[in-house]
C-alpha cells in the first residue's frame, strides 16, 4: 500500500512515463490523462490550459508535411531565371555580389566550392527544370510540381522563410524554434495538443508518421502527453504496443479489461480524492478505445477507387505517401488536431541533394506532389480544407551555387514554404528573395512565424499557454503573418 496520495501521484506518474516509454498504448493513454488532470512530466502539478480557445477559431485541425532534407525553393515554388543567366558565375561576379557580406549571413556557417587552385568560387548552378504558370492568380511553380500546380489557387506560397541551423538540426528548429544546440524544446505539434481540447476521446490527438530522426520527442517540458503517437498505415499493426502480447479475441480482452477497470473502482473506492488514481483508471478506458478505432481509421475498403486514385494508390510510387495522406485526411474527418507527416528517410533527409538534384528531385516530388494535390482536392470537395490548415514545408532551401558540379549545398538565409486550409488566402504569394535566391530579402519571416500563423488560425494565444518555469523567449512565440490570412 502505498502511505499517501502524493507518493502515490508521484508514482503513477512515473509509472505513466515508464508505460509511454515501452509498455503499450496504455502509457500513452495514461500520461495523457495525467496531463489533463495537471500532472507535468515530473510529477508536479501545475494548471493545465482548460482545452478551449483562447478566440474563435478558424481552423480546427492541422495535417503538416515536411520534406525532409532541405527541397530546393528555387526549383519549386521561387523561380530565378537569373541562375541561368549567370551560371559557372561566381557570385563576385555578378550585380549580387554582396549577399555574402558577412553581416549579412546572421553568422551562420556558409559553404562554398571552391576551384583547383583553392579559391572560392560558388559558381552559380543553372535551374534545373522549368517553371508554368497555374490558375487564375497565375503563380509559377516548377514542373516538377505540376499536381500542387494545379491547386495554386488554394494556397498561400511564403517565399521568405530563414533559419539560423544551417545542417539538419535545421529540421528540429522548423518545429521547435529553437537551435539543437539550445536543447530541446516542444514542437508546434505538442503545443497545439497541449492548448487545445480533444474532439474525439477514441483517439489520440497528435500523430506523426514518417521516418524522424535527431529528436522524436515532442512534449518535453510539456510532458510526454503531449508527444506525439508514432503510426503506420497498417491495420494489423498501427502502432507500437497496440495489441496484446498473447493472442486475445475480442471476448478475452474485454474480460481483462473489465477486471482491471474492477480493481482500479477498488482502489478508487479507497482514495476518493486522488486525481491520479481517477486518471489512471480513465487511461486504461482511453486505451481501449484507441486500441478499437485506430485500426478503423486506416483501413482504406469504404474508400472509392476514385478517391484512393485521387492520392495516387493506381502507381506504386505515389502509393506509399498516398496511403499516409488519404489516413490524414480520415483522421481530420474522425476529429485528431494535429497529424504530422515526414517525407525522405535516411538521418539528413532524402531531399538533401548535394549532388545529382535533378534526378534526386525529379524522384521524390514524383512520390509526393500528386498524393498532396490529391489530399488539397479531396478536402476541399468534402468541405474540410476550410477547417484544417495544411502545411507544405522544409528545414532550408538549397544554394544558389553549385555543389560537387550538379548539386547544390544547404542554405538558411531565404527558403520557401506554403500553407493552405481554414483561414488562409489562396492564390497568392508572400515575400520574396533576391533574384538569385540567396537572401529572404522582402517580409522574412523565421520560422516560429509559422507556428504563430498556426496558433492564431486554431484560436490559441500562445502567451497564455506558457508552463511555470519554462520562460520563452520572444522569438520562440513568432507574428503571425496576417498578409496570407483570410
Amino acid at each position: 500500500m502505498l502511505p499517501n496520495s502524493s507518493t502515490r501521484r508521484s508514482f503513477l506518474s512515473t509509472a505513466g512515463l515508464g508505460l509511454t516509454a515501452g509498455l503499450g498504448l496504455s502509457g500513452i493513454a495514461l500520461s495523457a490523462m495525467l496531463q489533463r488532470e495537471g500532472f507535468g512530466a515530473t510529477g508536479r502539478s501545475h494548471q493545465p490550459p482548460d482545452g478551449n480557445p483562447h478566440f474563435t477559431p478558424k481552423a480546427k485541425s492541422v495535417i503538416w508535411l515536411f520534406m525532409r532534407g532541405g527541397f530546393s525553393h528555387m526549383e519549386s515554388f521561387d523561380n530565378k531565371p537569373m541562375l541561368t543567366k549567370y551560371a559557372g558565375k561566381t557570385i563576385n561576379e555578378t550585380p549580387w555580389n554582396g549577399v555574402q557580406d558577412p553581416e549579412r549571413l546572421k553568422k551562420v556557417r556558409v559553404v562554398v566550392v571552391n576551384d583547383a587552385n583553392g579559391q572560392q568560387r560558388n559558381e552559380l548552378y543553372p535551374l534545373q527544370i522549368g517553371f508554368k504558370k497555374y490558375g487564375e492568380s497565375g503563380i509559377e511553380v516548377s514542373d516538377w510540381f505540376p499536381h500542387i500546380g494545379s491547386c495554386v489557387d488554394d494556397i498561400s506560397v511564403v517565399r521568405s522563410m530563414w533559419t539560423t541551423d544551417d545542417n539538419h538540426g535545421a529540421q528540429v528548429q522548423f518545429h521547435s524554434g529553437r537551435h539543437m544546440l539550445d536543447g530541446r524544446y516542444p514542437t508546434i505539434g505538442a503545443w497545439v495538443k497541449y492548448g487545445l481540447g480533444t474532439l474525439n476521446d477514441n483517439l489520440p490527438q497528435f500523430i506523426t508518421m514518417g521516418p524522424r530522426f535527431f529528436d522524436t520527442r515532442d512534449g518535453h517540458y510539456l510532458g510526454p502527453a503531449n508527444d506525439a503517437v508514432p503510426l503506420k498505415v497498417d491495420p494489423n499493426d498501427p502502432l507500437p504496443y497496440a495489441k496484446p502480447e498473447i493472442d486475445l479475441s475480442a471476448d478475452e480482452q474485454k474480460i481483462e479489461f473489465d477486471l482491471i477497470n474492477r480493481l482500479n473502482r477498488l482502489n478508487e473506492a479507497k482514495y476518493p480524492d486522488d486525481e491520479a488514481m481517477r486518471a489512471r483508471i480513465k487511461s486504461y478506458e482511453l486505451a481501449f478505445r484507441m486500441q478499437a478505432a485506430v485500426p478503423s481509421v486506416i483501413n482504406f475498403d469504404d474508400e472509392t477507387k476514385t478517391t484512393q486514385d485521387l492520392y495516387g494508390f493506381d502507381d506504386a510510387k505515389t502509393k506509399p505517401f498516398g496511403m499516409q495522406l488519404l489516413a490524414a485526411r480520415r483522421f481530420v474527418e474522425k476529429g485528431v488536431r494535429f497529424i504530422q507527416i515526414m517525407h525522405g528517410d535516411g538521418a539528413a533527409g532524402a531531399w538533401d541533394a548535394h549532388s545529382n538534384l535533378k534526378s534526386n528531385h525529379t524522384n521524390l516530388a514524383g512520390q509526393v506532389d500528386k498524393p498532396v494535390a490529391g489530399l488539397l482536392k479531396d478536402l476541399k470537395q468534402r468541405g474540410l480544407l476550410n477547417e484544417t490548415i495544411v502545411v507544405f514545408a522544409t528545414e532550408f532551401g538549397r544554394t544558389p551555387g553549385s555543389q560537387s558540379g550538379n548539386g547544390r549545398d544547404h542554405h538558411p538565409y531565404g527558403f520557401s514554404i506554403w500553407m493552405a486550409g481554414g483561414g488562409l488566402k489562396g492564390g497568392i504569394t508572400h515575400g520574396a528573395t533576391d533574384e538569385i535566391g540567396f537572401h529572404a530579402d522582402e517580409h522574412p519571416h523565421y520560422v516560429t512565424d509559422v507556428h504563430a500563423t498556426i496558433m492564431q488560425l486554431l484560436g490559441l494565444d500562445a502567451r497564455r499557454l506558457e508552463v511555470p518555469g519554462h520562460k520563452r523567449l520572444e522569438i520562440d512565440f513568432g507574428q503571425p503573418i496576417e498578409q496570407i490570412i483570410a
